[in-house]
């Protein structure tokens, strides 16, 4: 069994003649993300390894979580404005003695993969978390395995 956590980037603030790409987190978002971080690691959910999209507040979201976890945060560029297949292709790209993986991304497209994956209809919030189980020894057989909602946190119920 593997285990896949989809984090949506915390509450962004957009600075005046800032890129997209490099918004920094708002007050808010710094807090949601220390919250989520520690309601997660206190509900024992365990997570191996921590993929992250470049932009600035994705990064941002998941340098906090791994404050709390204490693991190898990677990026890569194709969790920045990502169609579904993109989540595809970093989760097959995946090392198989990675067992719980949390990716780091953005709406649309965080959104838009979960529903594909589950029957459940999802709207990320900023800093929304959906944890899944993948029925799969290796994560190359991602596509054809048993997937299951365990959970899913949004930092204005915790």
């Amino acid at each position: 069994m593997k285990k896949l956590i989809l984090v949506r980037h915390a509450k962004s603030d957009w600075p005046e003649e800032t890129d997209d790409f490099d918004r920094p987190l708002a007050d808010k978002g710094l807090q949601d993300a220390l919250k989520m971080s520690k309601h997660l690691k206190n509900s024992s959910i365990n997570i191996d390894y921590l993929v992250s999209s470049p932009a600035v507040r994705a990064l941002n979201t998941g340098k906090i979580f791994n404050d709390t976890y204490h693991l190898d945060l990677v990026t890569n560029d194709k969790l920045y404005n990502p169609s579904e297949n993109n989540f595809h292709s970093v989760i097959y790209d995946l090392h198989d003695d990675v067992n719980s993986v949390a990716i780091f991304s953005h709406n649309n497209g965080i959104s838009n993969f979960a529903n594909s994956i589950t029957d459940h209809i999802f709207h990320f919030p900023t800093c929304g978390v959906a944890g899944f189980e993948i029925d799969c020894d290796s994560w190359s057989q991602f596509e054809g395995a048993r997937k299951k909602l365990l959970f899913f946190y949004e930092p204005a119920k915790i």
